[in-house]
């Protein structure tokens, strides 16, 4: 599988909106070229000791980083729409990974990264909310950021990881 199978290279010129939401993207395609070509086992295995990160878990981490600051802190919905982190499990994002669900996380990614777009496409970048239970206020613009570095520093794990299995590397 090749890079630009998953993704665009980012626009160098452009408003500022398309050049964070040109990286934002950039980013959620490198996470999904990383993770392309791979069984569910493969994307379970835990490559880097001694963490128990896997690739899938890289995954559903960044569906429930997307979920909860598009929808829970930018649009206001209910935290009961975070699907692996509990109270029980809050590590359920990588502890609880299941080979047989890869292919529905991925989907659940994929829609998940849908729905935060629309989301933002309905808010100015100066657009000020506050981030529940901690009280913080945020613009989207400083969202686009937050998420842009948690794809970058969570895509050097991937590379590693890729890198272990089969020796694919690159940005």
């Amino acid at each position: 599988m090749t890079a630009e199978e998953f993704r665009v290279s980012p626009p160098t010129v452009a408003s500022e909106r398309e050049l964070l939401q040109g990286f934002l993207d950039f980013h959620r395609g490198t996470l999904l070229w990383k993770t392309s070509g791979l069984t569910g086992e493969q994307l379970t295995e835990t490559k880097i000791e001694p963490s128990t990160m896997t690739l899938l878990g890289l995954i559903r981490h960044a569906t429930e980083v997307e979920r909860y600051w598009f929808q829970i802190c930018l649009d206001g919905r209910p935290f009961d729409l975070l699907k692996t982190w509990s109270q029980e499990y809050p590590d359920g994002d990588f502890d609880l990974v299941d080979p047989a669900h890869a292919e529905e996380d991925l989907a659940d990614f994929r829609a998940t990264t849908k729905l935060s777009d629309e989301i933002a496409a309905g808010y100015s970048l100066d657009h000020v909310f506050v981030r529940p239970k901690i009280g913080t206020e945020h613009s989207v613009r400083s969202l686009y950021l937050h998420m842009i570095q948690e794809y970058a520093r969570h895509n050097g794990h991937a590379d590693l990881f890729r890198q272990r299995f089969d020796g694919l590397t690159g940005e």
